[in-house]
């Protein structure tokens, strides 16, 4: 059995914490540990597994690389999707992959961002589900409903309360019919995990979907190796129809099953659905950093970089970023994308990426700009180097705080101790590498007349970006 890992959403619902640059999935939201992270984590112990196929876009390569090298695993196979394509091709080229080996593997499908509290029955509907998927059926695992949700689409068996043939995938509903379905007993959510050998779902998409398969079989037959990933051909990608295994497959086979699934799940899709997911005080808050609140109730208050204080208002949802805040109602929570959509109009930043910024080599955290002027705190990991680059409208001083800093401007390299500096003038070609065994932090002070990360021209990097 293989896991599959879908790791391509955007997150958008819970801004400003989850953004395009790092979406929910890459977040610890619910303990010391990544959305991704528990998702592998919960596969534990579970026998005959083998090292996960794991899918995402080329913006999140290196976060999912590292996210599994703090896990320790070092066998996984990273798919990179050259455009987003929906869950069809994306399983598609993932069941291509896993039949490489000469064997047919079981898939089990799982998004990268969902909550599961109960492993334990967890692990039982996947053994359960593991006699299906051999005998040839795709399962797909149903949520049994808490509430009449609205907010997801559901599955209707045509049994009860055990494994079933799937009737019918259904949108999702208007308040009056969620609670139909949930009063009826046989409707499901639909979670979007899925089981079932790679030949059976390839089978189904030569018969339902013939075209898009073809372009994601010669998308893994044009793919390349770069460092520990595997780019998919960007032409033959870009060709595939983009829709969800829902449409292309599952609406329409004769091979759905649905088995029923309550073991604590969510998609953590909004900023309430993150509030059940958390243990409550007394007055039903949930509070994340440092947080003080008086006469507060049903609410959600997160400090991410300074102290929030919270008084006399109820059923709110606060969040606190270094470079954004976000004050709603729980209820209206649920149309955060329209502020997201409002950012990108007015091409602001804070729509897709984060005042802290993670890269390759560590990451760097814009603490100051005005006209002319940015100042940045860059943290290198050991061994670690930045692209040789150059810019053609700024210039740059650079000041160690900890540890060494080997600087290559242009024919010059010097090594740089802590509080020591240097300048790097306009055009000149220049690197900085960190050559010691502990975490190299610099002050970078940027002035110019332009100071976009686009002004960054790569002559050589090791990572083998643009």
């Amino acid at each position: 059995m293989i896991p599959v890992i879908m790791s391509g959403g955007s997150g958008t619902r819970l801004w400003p914490l989850s953004r395009k640059n790092k979406p929910k999935q890459f977040l610890a939201l619910l303990g010391e540990h990544s959305l991704f992270q528990e998702t592998i984590i919960r596969l534990a112990n579970i026998d005959g597994l083998e090292a996960p196929i794991v899918i995402c876009n080329e913006d999140h390569r290196f976060m999912v690389a590292e996210h599994l090298h703090e896990l320790a695993i070092t066998d996984a196979k990273i798919l990179l999707e050259p455009y987003a394509r929906n869950t069809a091709p994306a399983i598609a080229v993932a069941a291509i992959q896993a039949q490489q080996t000469g064997n047919d593997p079981i898939l089990l499908v799982l998004a990268a961002d969902h909550v599961i509290r109960d492993n334990a029955a967890f692990h039982q509907a996947i053994e359960q589900a593991k006699l299906q998927a051999e005998q040839g059926y795709i399962v797909t695992f149903g949520i049994v409903p808490t509430v009449a949700h609205t907010g997801y689409g559901y599955i209707k068996a045509q049994e009860k309360n055990k494994t079933s043939s799937v009737e019918a995938f259904v949108e999702k509903p208007d308040q009056e019919t969620a609670k139909a379905y949930v009063e009826s007993g046989n409707y499901y959510w639909n979670s979007g995990m899925f089981m079932c050998k790679a030949s059976t779902m390839l089978e189904e998409l030569e018969h339902f979907a013939p075209e898009m398969l073809s372009s994601c079989h010669q998308a893994v037959v044009d793919s390349v190796e770069d460092l520990d990933f595997i780019r998919l051909g960007k032409d033959s990608f870009a060709a595939c129809p983009s829709d969800s295994i829902d449409y292309v497959v599952m609406e329409k086979t004769d091979k759905a099953v649905v088995i029923p699934l309550d073991a604590g799940w969510s998609d953590v899709g909004s900023w309430a659905s993150l509030w059940e997911t958390h243990a409550h005080d007394e007055n039903n808050n949930v509070t994340v950093g440092d947080v003080i609140i008086q006469d507060v109730n049903n609410s959600y208050i997160h400090s991410d970089s300074r102290l929030v204080t919270v008084l006399g208002v109820d059923d709110v949802v606060v969040i606190e970023t270094p470079d954004a805040v976000l004050v709603t109602s729980k209820e209206k929570a649920e149309n955060i994308k329209s502020v997201v959509e409002a950012l990108i109009k007015k091409d602001r930043n804070e729509a897709t990426t984060h005042r802290k910024c993670y890269r390759p080599w560590g990451f760097y955290d814009s603490i100051d700009s005005g006209n002319r002027f940015q100042v940045k705190r860059i943290s290198v990991k050991p061994g670690a180097s930045l692209s040789l680059q150059k810019h053609h409208h700024r210039a740059e001083h650079w000041v160690v705080v900890t540890g060494t800093a080997e600087v290559t401007c242009d024919d010059k390299v010097m090594m740089l101790s802590e509080n020591e500096s240097t300048f790097i003038p306009l055009g000149s070609v220049h690197r900085l590498h960190n050559p010691g065994r502990v975490m190299l932090e610099i002050i970078e002070v940027q002035s110019g007349s332009y100071l976009g990360e686009d002004d960054i021209v790569r002559l050589n990097d090791c990572y083998n970006r643009d």
